[in-house]
């Protein structure tokens, strides 16, 4: 399992489980974000009409996911930029 340097700086906030975060940390490969990564990033966002900060770490997470080895899922709270940046190449599962 693998996840996005970049999703590192939307989880950690000053309510988090700090023991069951780093936990979960320890079972994942966390790839860095590579300028590969990041212009393919940018490539998705524009497939899709999209640009910005606000869309740029999911964005980089699709990226990262879709560089893995298939098949690959997505776990989301919030799964809808997900599905489009992914179009079809990943399941995108909402928790």
């Amino acid at each position: 399992m693998i996840t996005s340097a970049a999703t590192l700086a939307e989880v950690v906030h000053p309510r988090i489980n700090r023991p069951a975060l780093e936990w979960t940390l320890s079972r994942l490969v966390i790839e860095p974000v590579t300028e590969p990564i990041a212009r393919q990033a940018a490539a998705l966002l524009a497939d899709i009409g999209l640009h910005g900060h606000k869309h740029a770490i999911v964005a980089m997470l699709s990226a990262t996911a879709l560089i893995a080895p298939g098949p690959v899922t997505i776990l989301t709270s919030d799964p809808a930029d997900l599905t489009a940046l992914c179009n079809g190449r990943a399941a995108i599962i909402k928790v």
